[in-house]
């Protein structure tokens, strides 16, 4: 009865194991604090990106004229006092078209190095207190397909999105999904894709370039074989070879188990 025991205590283990090994992120990872090489996270302003830009001061009328505004229609009865604020679209040469300004090269700054470019090209013209420069990524966005639960595009409210925040909006990978082989595809302003291969298993995860997700990223999960061969079947398929395969397993051990039991009653 005692080698029974462990022969059923040797395989739960073996079952559990691979379970855990197929489906857990971060295995083993050491206890304490990781530091991620490319330091705090700033988003780049890129070609084709939409930005808010919003100029607020004490002196409102001065002001006015640094805000993209446009008039709201009533009706067929004229127009409103209230406007809408309208965002600007960075072009291919990574410039915007701003308000008494004119062009403005944007590419590849942060929301904050922006914000201290125009800041100091407003300083010149309000002789108070300086205006409040706002700046938003209006599209950072990110499209998560393959192995989740809830495949689509989501949107970061942050401008900061991590792989594993992106998967967690997505509702978190299937158990079909590849943990160690996690693709992100990001395009170049050249227009060329760059794809990176993330081990959601590993913790120098970390340090990959795509760990935080930038706007437009494509995250793709692939599917294991498990997903691949099912794939080839229907659902009644699928369902009698499974069911196969654990009378299978069953009998397997069953055999072994009284051939120990034949072998210790022998001895």
């Amino acid at each position: 009865m005692k080698k029974l025991f462990y022969l059923f205590l040797f395989i739960s283990l073996t079952i559990s194991c691979t379970q855990v090994k197929d489906i857990a992120y971060l295995q083993n990872p050491e206890t304490g604090l990781t530091n991620i090489s490319q330091g705090v996270f700033d988003a780049k302003i890129k070609p084709k990106d939409i930005l808010s830009i919003t100029v607020v001061s004490s002196e409102p009328e001065a002001s006015r004229r640094y805000n993209l505004l446009m008039p709201q229609p009533q009706g067929m009865m004229g127009l409103t006092n209230q406007s809408t604020l309208q965002t600007y679209l960075v072009d291919n040469d990574g410039n915007i078209n701003f308000p008494v300004f004119g062009t403005l090269q944007v590419k590849d700054l942060t929301t904050n190095e922006l914000k201290t470019k125009i800041s100091e090209k407003l300083a010149p013209f309000f002789t108070g207190e300086m205006p409040v420069v706002t700046i938003r990524i209006v599209n950072y966005t990110v499209n998560i397909l393959g192995e989740v639960n809830r495949p689509g595009k989501y949107e970061s409210t942050n401008e900061r999105l991590t792989i594993f925040e992106g998967l967690a909006l997505a509702n978190d990978m299937t158990i079909y999904g590849k943990r160690n082989n996690v693709k992100v595809l990001r395009a170049d302003p050249n227009g060329n894709v760059n794809i990176y291969t993330l081990d959601l298993n590993d913790k120098n995860v970390f340090n990959s370039p795509a760990f935080f997700l930038e706007q437009n990223d494509v995250v793709y999960v692939e599917p294991n074989q498990s997903r691949a061969n099912s794939s080839k079947y229907g659902a009644a398929e699928t369902f009698r070879i499974s069911t196969m395969s654990v009378l299978i397993s069953l009998a397997t051990m069953a055999v072994t188990i009284f051939g120990i039991t034949k072998i210790t009653k022998y001895n």
